[in-house]
């Protein structure tokens, strides 16, 4: 085998495992953020659903409260983003990438926090889309440093 060969293949070894060590990365956090989920349906059981309703009654409270943290974040509800990409599998969150998954994890546990104190749907749609935008500024910040050094 010769020695620029040998050096390829090395580098190409290389990256492939970056490359598997990124997606690794991204299924953890999606992991994460699934399992966060639990804490934003736990705040909207214990606070937002009435005994009275009916199972379709309470899958549509889950899904406007998921469409709080789907605008607040990307800007757009689930059903908006699944018209827009019929051709796509999934939801918007498995598109995600690692900061926006991040930043959905913290967004969840915020909205919680924000519903067990009883706050508003709209005041905590502007809260969180605020703190979104910050957080979002700061993953990319923190990013570019680490593509610099």
């Amino acid at each position: 085998m010769s020695a620029e060969f040998k050096f390829y293949l090395i580098k190409e070894f290389q990256r492939l495992k970056e490359q598997e060590q990124k997606l690794l990365g991204w299924s953890a956090k999606r992991e994460l953020a699934k399992l966060n989920y639990h804490i934003h349906t736990d705040a909207i059981k214990q606070n937002l659903l009435p005994k009275e309703l009916s199972a379709k009654q309470t899958s549509i409270v889950y899904a406007n409260e998921a469409d709080v943290i789907n605008i607040a974040m990307f800007g757009i509800t689930a059903k908006q983003w699944r018209d827009a990409n019929t051709d796509l599998n999934g939801n918007i969150r498995d598109y995600a990438n690692i900061n926006e998954l991040i930043c959905l994890s913290n967004m969840e546990n915020l909205n919680a926090v924000f519903i067990n104190e009883n706050m508003p749907q709209n005041e905590r749609l502007i809260k969180l889309n605020q703190i979104a935008i910050q957080q979002m500024k700061i993953l990319q910040e923190v990013e570019t440093r680490k593509l610099l050094k």
